[in-house]
């Protein structure tokens, strides 16, 4: 189960040269921004990375606007967890949970996935708000991160997970995002 106070989410290589060969970009976008937007809301700390921007160019704007300032990082590791800077921020961040959606779900998410489970993270990816250009890559993707032990869940499960309960402002506020 998702606990707000113990998660993170990493929002992975949502870029612009790479997001309009994807297999349904919108769906990623507009699931990353929900789980950007209701992290945001929860105080859950949020990690946007590029995978070498120079060549894919930066996140797409619809996204980099909802990014807290200094959380945009690039990287030339496929798997975040392998780049120093990002390993550093997510030891700091004292959490054990790991919520990651993006691009593209057979490199960047599952090695980064792959990494963080090995290293004992609880892993939660969010399979619709992650895309492949090729949609078998992403079965095969999904498929290969459930048997090495990370839960696929969706971008409602994530949310409704770390509010608990309803009755609450905050619930008022997840709400209106997840509509």
């Amino acid at each position: 189960m998702l606990d707000r106070a113990r998660s993170l989410l990493l929002v992975v290589d949502v870029q612009e040269r790479l997001l309009p060969a994807m297999a349904d970009p919108a769906a990623v976008v507009e699931g990353c921004g929900k789980l950007m937007r209701g992290a945001a809301r929860l105080s859950v700390p949020i990690l946007v990375t590029e995978q070498y921007p120079s060549g894919l160019g930066p996140t797409v704007p619809a996204l980099k606007s909802l990014a807290p300032d200094q959380a945009v990082v690039a990287k030339v590791h496929f798997s975040g967890a392998a780049d120093p800077g990002i390993a550093a921020w997510l030891q700091a961040s004292g959490r054990s949970q790991a919520v990651l959606c993006g691009l593209e779900s057979h490199v960047c998410v599952q090695q980064t996935a792959l990494q963080l489970k090995a290293q004992g993270w609880e892993v939660f990816v969010a399979g619709d708000a992650i895309s492949s250009r090729r949609r078998q890559s992403m079965e095969l993707a999904v498929a290969r991160m459930r048997e090495r032990g990370c839960e696929i869940v969706d971008v409602e499960m994530v949310l409704f997970e770390w509010l608990g309960k309803a009755g609450t402002s905050e619930f008022k506020d997840l709400s209106r995002i997840i509509k």
